[in-house]
């Protein structure tokens, strides 16, 4: 009589259980960070065609939304548990389009999280929503993109130069003002 051959023991071993996922392991497009993130009011208000796209990287989330979302955005990460608007900043990427780029840094202190929030103009059309019916400190910074960028705050309460003179010509901080001014 003859013995039954026995199986190897690869085609026995039950299998790998799955690793678990690394949380600081960067998430890269809209639809990875709305799976990941799929209870924030913030994501859920922006999930149509506002929301451009999004990444988690080195612990933070940055979101690009469309110009016309921001406000709405604003006050759903607000709602969301962010607290703290820390400031806006401005960067020209002239000559590319779109040309000018707003992120808006924002904290949760009791989540202990930080949010980017990004949007960008063309430069046919450099103008977009104030923030500060949400965040009333958002003024100064607002003001001074105004004056230094020439980007503008649509519903501001007063958009004015803060750091050039009234009679200043242009924007200084764009890419295109010559180095030494206007002659």
């Amino acid at each position: 009589m003859g013995v039954a051959p026995t199986p190897p023991p690869a085609a026995t071993a039950a299998p790998e259980p799955p690793k678990p996922v690394d949380p600081n392991a960067p998430l890269f497009g809209k639809d990875a960070i709305l799976d990941h993130y799929s209870g924030k009011a913030g994501l859920t208000v922006v999930a149509s065609d506002k929301f451009i796209t999004a990444k988690w990287d080195r612990r933070e989330l940055t979101i690009e939304v469309t110009p016309d979302a921001i406000v709405a955005m604003c006050e759903a990460v607000k709602e969301d548990g962010y607290n703290f608007f820390e400031d806006v900043t401005a960067v020209d990427w002239y000559p590319q389009e779109p040309r000018m780029q707003l992120t808006y840094h924002i904290l949760s202190h009791i989540r202990k999280e930080r949010l980017r929030i990004a949007v960008r103009l063309d430069s046919s059309d450099l103008s977009i929503s104030t923030i500060t019916s949400v965040w009333p400190a958002a003024n100064f910074y607002e003001r001074e993109i105004f004056d230094l960028f020439g980007v503008h705050f649509t519903g501001h309460p007063r958009l004015t130069r803060i750091m050039m003179p009234d009679n200043w010509e242009g924007h200084p901080l764009r890419k295109d003002y010559p180095v030494e001014g206007y002659r």
